[in-house]
Parts: C-alpha cells; sequence; structure tokens
C-alpha cells in the first residue's frame, strides 16, 4: 500500500469517526492509495489548479490530489459525519484545502471554485453521479468553468458515455458527451477496492471539452435525444411525433432516414435534427 502522507491509514480514520458507507449516500469508500494516486495523476497537472472534489468521504481521493502537488481542493462532502476526518487533512495541508458541506447538485461550482483553471476528479457517489457530469457537459457557457473531467462510475455508466453509434451503450448520454467532449475510460477498478465492496466494477473516465462544438440549441438537442432514445428500438418518425407533427418531414430536412432508429444516427445526425426542430420552433 502506498504511503503518500503522515496521516494514518483511511482503515484507521474510518474506524476512528465511525465512518460506515451509507448506501443511501451511494457511498463506497475506495481505501488503495495506490489507486487514488493513480486517479490524482490521471488528472493531469494539478500544481497551478483549483480541484473540485464531490463526495471525498474519509479524504483518501483527496489525499492523493493534494499530495500530487494540488494548488488548491474544494471538497463537497453531503455526509456531516466525513467533516472532523476532512479537517484533520485540511490542517495536514494549510490553506490549501477548503470543506464545502452541501449538496452538489444545489451548490454553484463557478462560485466555490472561483472558475479559474478548474479541474474535476471526483470518485462520484453512485446516485448523483451521471446527473453531476450532464450539469457539467450541458452548462449553458462553453467552453466550461472546468478544463478537464477525472470521475469514477460504475463500469456501464463509463462505457455509456464514451459509447459510439451502433453500440447498445450508445444513448442520450453519449450524445451529449460526445458533442461537448473528447475522452475515453482510462481504467477499470475492481469492487474489491471499496468499503464496502460494490456488486459492480468501477472505470475511471477522463473528458476534455471540445472547444468548437457543433453548434446546436442545447434545449433541442436535449428534447431530440430524450423523445428518440426514450423509445430507441422504435424508428424516428415514431418516436420523434410527441416533439412536431411534422417529424418526418423534418427528419428528412435534417439528412436523415425516418425509418432509421436511434442508436443509428451519430452526433452529427442529432445535431442537424435538434437544429431543425429548433428552427421550426422559432419561425
Amino acid at each position: 500500500m502506498a504511503q503518500i502522507d503522515d496521516l494514518p491509514p483511511l482503515r484507521d480514520v474510518i474506524a476512528a469517526h465511525g465512518l460506515n458507507a451509507k448506501k443511501s449516500l451511494g457511498q463506497n469508500f475506495l481505501l488503495d492509495l495506490n489507486l487514488t494516486s493513480r486517479i490524482a495523476r490521471s488528472a493531469g497537472d494539478l500544481t497551478d489548479c483549483t480541484v473540485l472534489e464531490v463526495g471525498p468521504g474519509p479524504g483518501g481521493l483527496t489525499r492523493a490530489l493534494l499530495a500530487a502537488g494540488a494548488k488548491k481542493v474544494v471538497a463537497i462532502e453531503k455526509d456531516s459525519r466525513c467533516l472532523p476526518a476532512l479537517s484533520e487533512i485540511s490542517s495536514h495541508y494549510p490553506g490549501r484545502l477548503d470543506v464545502v458541506e452541501g449538496d452538489a447538485l444545489k451548490l454553484d461550482p463557478v462560485t466555490l471554485t472561483g472558475g479559474d483553471k478548474v479541474r474535476i476528479a471526483a470518485n462520484l457517489p453512485y446516485n448523483v453521479g451521471t446527473q453531476l457530469l450532464l450539469n457539467w457537459i450541458t452548462t449553458p457557457d462553453w467552453p466550461p468553468f472546468w478544463s478537464s473531467l477525472t470521475l469514477m462510475f460504475q463500469k456501464e455508466v463509463a462505457e455509456r458515455i464514451i459509447a459510439e453509434p451502433g453500440s447498445k451503450a450508445f444513448g442520450r448520454l453519449g450524445v451529449l458527451a460526445g458533442w461537448r467532449c473528447k475522452g475515453g475510460i482510462l481504467f477499470d477498478i475492481s469492487p474489491k477496492a471499496f468499503t464496502p465492496p460494490p456488486k459492480v466494477t468501477s472505470a475511471v473516465v477522463h473528458l476534455t471539452p471540445n472547444d468548437s462544438p457543433l453548434p446546436c440549441n442545447l434545449k433541442s438537442l436535449e428534447q431530440v435525444t430524450a423523445a428518440a432514445f426514450g423509445q430507441r428500438r422504435k424508428m424516428l418518425r415514431a418516436s420523434l411525433k410527441s416533439l412536431s407533427r411534422d417529424a418526418e418531414e423534418l427528419i428528412v430536412q435534417a439528412g436523415l432516414k425516418p425509418t432509421a432508429r436511434a442508436e443509428e444516427i451519430d452526433i452529427a445526425g442529432f445535431v442537424s435534427l435538434a437544429n431543425m426542430i429548433s428552427k421550426t420552433e422559432n419561425s
């Protein structure tokens, strides 16, 4: 086991503070400091960055990020039981760790971080991970406040994020992520590395923003993908009827086949379709 600082081993920290993982909070604590250090390294050069972390728990990844030289870490933690353990880390790294108690879904990350040279790195709680990712990649301001995302998900979710058209994993998440970001899965993490062990394998995803994504109305793209993949077994002419009575005509004008199914359409196709929908709504 790696020794990255002079703080106690994470198992001792958990025992000392009574931090049994709560299923209701989607908690699975990653105790292997070799792995947390690998995640921190994967986030890139942190020496001139503010790192936003969500769900630090007892602070395994927090410690790795600070040991890797992060200029500052802003850690959002909903579980008040974890605050004393995080306070000990803050004392060990004076002025470099800000712990914010609260719900990351309800807090403004730009206000918390200052929005300058921000990298996001986190072992996201399973129950809110996908929604947090969507919040970060569908922000109206683009390029966004963050320069990279290094995030751990259930492997099934990770595969959906980076999925290509034609695959079974390809869906709304893959379209939105692929439209605005580039990246991939870095490595898998076994359930045995966690306390308690989850029933699934996890994976670390690294994403960076596309500086110039295809021009598109975000709201329309979200509507189109939700409708198309909400009934993915149906042809587009049927699944998109809820958006327009002229769905088939709009599909043709977008350069697509009305008989195609959602998983067959690439990102450029969805963008074209969303732009046609947006055009008719504004006409």
